[in-house]
């Protein structure tokens, strides 16, 4: 005789979801605490897990042999981070609109009908930046680095509307090249609504301080601010008290650019917002249920600050009851 489960452990079963995150040196990620904890609050049993690739581990081979072992296993999705945003690519059967205009892959589901590639740091900085500043018509905007991080947030600012879009890097060549790919961008974002895009030009270092003087934002998407990258990417007596200023690193969260910036009185924009809002972006294609965003940036926040102060054991150990609810962003 067959028994039916109780409806007691019916009730009590929770949904189950598993998530990975691969890339080169992710085991310190906060990535895994954020989405486990938002989960919790769903009434998940969700467990998100990193993989640590070698340096020799991201070639073709390795990442199909990767995508398809975490299919057979049972992940409902993964997060993809350096160095492997970009040579994922080729592997998945499907991209969205945001990444096919970066070339980059931060987000993968596993569906039926095969794998599907997104890219919340397109996303995640576009929230960020409304948060933090509005959506009111800028002029001129400098966006200092143009690698994987610059790419998405280039395409993020080629949707708001700002008048122009002055590129910079040390590799002169790079940001010409990004240049050229947010102009091929049509005039319709990924949810289908016609905007108008900025002018877009590469410039080079040594033109930053003209361009700085009379531009209404700059971002800051190169690693310098970052733990192993002290300071700040450029003089910051160049700043004019009138300029936005916006750094996607978070870890820490006051850079040295922001610190400076902020004893001004300029009004800043730290790495938090896109790092929150590209995991939020990320749990919600994994799940189809919305995040908790305030919840989740608190979550950071406390991961963030936890860690300037203990151990990362200590700061894995937070725990949040089910029935309560790399650095730069994955």
């Amino acid at each position: 005789m067959t028994l039916a489960p109780s409806a007691t452990l019916v009730a009590a079963r929770r949904r189950a979801v598993l998530i990975g995150l691969i890339g080169e040196g992710v085991s310190p990620s906060l990535t895994p605490a954020m989405h486990e904890y938002e989960g919790a609050r769903h009434g998940m049993h969700y467990v998100y897990r990193t993989i640590d690739l070698a340096p020799n581990e991201g070639t073709t081979a390795s990442l199909s042999a990767l995508l398809a072992a975490a299919r057979r296993l049972g992940y409902d999705g993964l997060n993809i981070t350096h160095p492997i945003k970009q040579a994922i690519v080729p592997l998945l059967d499907e991209l969205t609109e945001s990444a096919r205009a970066v070339g980059a892959v931060n987000t993968v589901v596993f569906t039926d009908a095969g794998t599907v590639g997104h890219n919340t740091d397109v996303s995640g900085f576009d929230a960020a930046l409304k948060d933090a500043f509005g959506t009111e018509r800028l002029g001129r905007v400098v966006l200092l680095g143009t690698g994987g991080a610059g790419s998405a947030v280039a395409t993020a600012l080629a949707q708001h509307p700002i008048d122009e879009l002055v590129l910079i890097d040390q590799v002169t060549e790079r940001a010409e090249a990004l240049a050229a790919q947010v102009r091929a961008l049509g005039g319709v974002n990924e949810s289908g609504v016609n905007v108008s895009r900025p002018n877009v030009r590469a410039a080079g270092v040594d033109e930053l301080a003209q361009l700085v003087g009379d531009a209404d934002l700059i971002v800051n998407a190169t690693p310098t601010g970052m733990a192993a990258h002290p300071g700040a990417p450029f003089d910051v007596a160049l700043l004019p008290d009138s300029i936005r200023v916006a750094d996607i690193v978070y870890r820490p969260v006051d850079t040295a650019l922001l610190q400076a910036a902020s004893a001004r009185g300029i009004r800043t924009m730290s790495g938090l917002g896109m790092a929150m809002h590209q995991a939020a972006d990320a749990f919600e294609i994994f799940t189809g249920e919305r995040a908790d965003r305030k919840a989740m940036l608190a979550d950071l926040n406390d991961l963030v600050a936890a860690e300037a102060t203990t151990t990362p054991a200590t700061v894995a150990s937070k725990t949040v009851a089910p029935e309560t609810a790399p650095e730069r962003g994955e």
